[in-house]
């Protein structure tokens, strides 16, 4: 917490061009106040031993300004001792303990304050200035010497406060600046999560069947217009998914769950898609559809088992694949995806078309273990958790619980 006064002041070796300023007026004012001093008593009829030394402390004192700034309270101090003696340096005397105000503690500039009022008083007593009584002469050193040391806290007591909120200013920036990089990242993560998910399971599908065309030499031509056809419609719906993400991007934020497709998930068109492909895909819903939990549940849910499909056509090629969707509203929605060992058989489905001999062993080395990532930070966002691994029986298994309300 900022407490004006608490602590010293300590400026260094290097003066700005204010500061150097600032000391040359200094120095001009209390070299012009000990030649007044000298001048004076050149036609007062002052002894000459007299004149030298009090030419001589207030040379010193002048001087000893230069070096106030760094040590005000020991230099400060030594100027005031030789204000007694020389009455030449009574000037420089006051500025040092202005400068003692300035750049010490409160205690610290009271203190100096006291030895310069008392200096002064010293210095009438010792030598009366005339004019005036001594009680006049007392009251005016005790009032100059204590607006001097209150200008000077006062000016010390503005000067942190200002400091003090142009920190505050440069924190607050600092923060704002971060807070932007924060939210710049966060964007970032999900628009290449929607990407990567949007994507990736067109891509595959679309790999997969042209893969089907390029190595299956004896299809017949309705299996290769029937392969033609599913990747005209999967590169069809990728360029929809794809043009609504990036219209989701230039007109609304992301929702809750940190998703940019508003879409209202389908999980049978999912399951159709990945059939096509050869995959043998066993759905266990127990009743549950996608269309019928809340929205956030219902899309992390979707892209869950989408990017599940997808691993699984990817580094399992034609494994049979399970699928189950179990729970309850008001309590937890469970999603799972296995496959068993990549290492045993590689035969389709009956149905699966042109695209049931196609290896996907080439598909298995494009993966970069962003997608589980990006899985896991999808469940996190939606209130859920999610594990991923192998199983005993050498398969994977992908499995996430998420919130279900009522």
């Amino acid at each position: 917490m900022f407490v004006a006064g608490a602590e010293d002041v300590r400026p260094g070796w290097i003066r700005s061009r204010r500061d150097w300023a600032v000391g040359a007026g200094g120095f001009m004012l209390a070299l012009a106040g000990a030649v007044g001093v000298v001048w004076g008593d050149l036609t007062g009829g002052t002894p000459d031993w007299y004149l030298v030394a009090d030419m001589a402390g207030g040379a010193l004192a002048c001087a000893g300004l230069w070096l106030c700034r760094r040590w005000p309270v020991t230099v400060g101090l030594a100027v005031i001792a030789l204000s007694v003696p020389a009455a030449a340096a009574s000037v420089a005397a006051g500025i040092a303990t202005l400068i003692v105000a300035l750049y010490r503690r409160p205690l610290a500039a009271i203190a100096v304050g006291v030895a310069g009022v008392a200096a002064t008083l010293g210095r009438f007593a010792w030598r009366p200035p005339g004019l005036a009584p001594y009680p006049v002469w007392a009251l005016v050193a005790v009032l100059f010497g204590g607006a001097l040391t209150g200008w000077g806290m006062l000016a010390r007591t503005r000067r942190e406060l200002v400091l003090s909120l142009a920190e505050r200013a440069r924190r607050a920036e600092a923060d704002q600046r971060l807070r932007a990089e924060e939210a710049r990242r966060a964007e970032r993560i999900g628009i290449a999560r929607e990407m990567h998910d949007v994507l990736a399971h067109r891509l595959s599908l679309l790999a997969v069947h042209a893969g089907a065309l390029e190595f299956n030499a004896g299809a017949t031509p309705g299996e290769v217009a029937d392969a033609a056809g599913v990747i005209r419609s999967s590169a069809r719906l990728a360029l929809e998914e794809l043009r609504a993400v990036i219209s989701v991007l230039r007109e609304a934020p992301p929702s809750e769950d940190g998703s940019l497709s508003p879409g209202r998930p389908d999980l049978a068109s999912l399951v159709a898609e990945s059939r096509s492909a050869g995959m043998r895909v066993e759905l266990r819903d127990h009743g549950v559809r996608l269309t019928d939990l809340p929205d956030v549940t219902g899309r992390a849910a979707y892209r869950i088992l989408q990017e599940g499909l997808t691993n699984a056509r990817k580094h399992a090629p034609g494994q049979p694949v399970t699928v189950v969707l179990s729970g309850t509203a008001g309590a937890e929605l469970r999603v799972e995806v296995h496959n068993p060992s990549p290492g045993g058989t590689t035969s389709s489905a009956p149905d699966a078309g042109i695209a049931g001999g196609v290896s996907g062993a080439d598909l298995g080395t494009t993966g970069a273990g962003a997608g589980l990532a990006g899985l896991a930070e999808r469940a996190a966002l939606a209130g859920g958790r999610l594990e991923c691994g192998p199983v005993v029986d050498g398969g994977f298994r992908l499995v996430a619980w998420l919130p279900w309300p009522v």
